[in-house]
């Protein structure tokens, strides 16, 4: 009787103790999306372009990423005097770079194609979790560049898993980390936001990006404006 009783007080301490990570992470979601407005506002943003310059290498390139909600993603690119582009749907992608030596656009490996159809989702994967598929475990608290953070690993329907930084301060996303297969290789890709403004529409965006490829600062951000979908075709 006294094993049941100490087994029965295990299996509550185990079910208490889950439900308590749950509320926090989801505690953690909610402050995300306070902090970018709420939901209402996020779930009514349906396009945004973003016209910036990436600096790779001490060169300046001149970058526009223009987006349709879940339907289509357009990345153009202008270097050494050539015009580059990269096109992502929930069916294909596609990949046009003359400064690499392309001389007509080719279709995007499977595996990138995997991780580039995330980035359709431009209300952000924390929004509405649960029905997109999304699971979420709090893995702790950790210092990013100085600053107290919340670490929220999310596991996508799709199978690929990102960390998500948010700060304990500000509720933003300071840093995104995950592994991609990439030529064939697994690797470590990693992405740190900052300099987080709001645009014309009240929509906060983090205004400067760095990853591997380097920095880029965003100058214009447009959000709900008319997108032609021809452009993802």
């Amino acid at each position: 009787m006294k094993s049941l009783m100490i087994f029965g007080l295990f299996i509550m301490t185990i079910v208490f103790a889950q439900f308590a990570n749950a509320q926090t992470a989801d505690d953690v979601v909610g402050k995300y999306i306070a902090a970018m407005g709420g939901k209402e506002k996020l779930n009514a943003l349906k396009t945004v372009k973003m016209e910036g310059n990436l600096s790779v290498m001490g060169n300046d390139v001149a970058i526009v990423i223009t987006k349709k909600h879940l339907v289509g993603m357009r990345v153009d690119i202008s270097v050494m005097g050539t015009e580059n582009y990269q096109v992502v749907t929930p069916a294909k992608g596609v990949v046009f770079m003359p400064v690499q030596g392309m001389s007509e656009p080719t279709e995007m490996p499977e595996e990138q194609l995997k991780s580039a159809i995330g980035q359709l989702d431009i209300q952000g994967s924390l929004v509405d979790y649960k029905e997109k598929g999304t699971a979420i475990e709090l893995v702790g608290k950790e210092k990013v560049d100085g600053e107290d953070c919340s670490n929220l690993k999310l596991t996508f329907k799709s199978g690929l898993a990102t960390n998500f930084f948010i700060s304990d301060k500000t509720g933003f996303i300071v840093k995104t980390t995950g592994k991609r297969v990439m030529n064939g290789e697994e690797v470590e890709v990693s992405n740190s936001n900052s300099n987080y403004k709001q645009n014309a529409d009240g929509y906060w965006f983090p205004y400067t990006t760095t990853n591997a490829q380097g920095t880029t600062d965003f100058s214009k951000i447009d959000t709900n404006i008319a997108v032609d979908e021809n452009i993802f075709k």
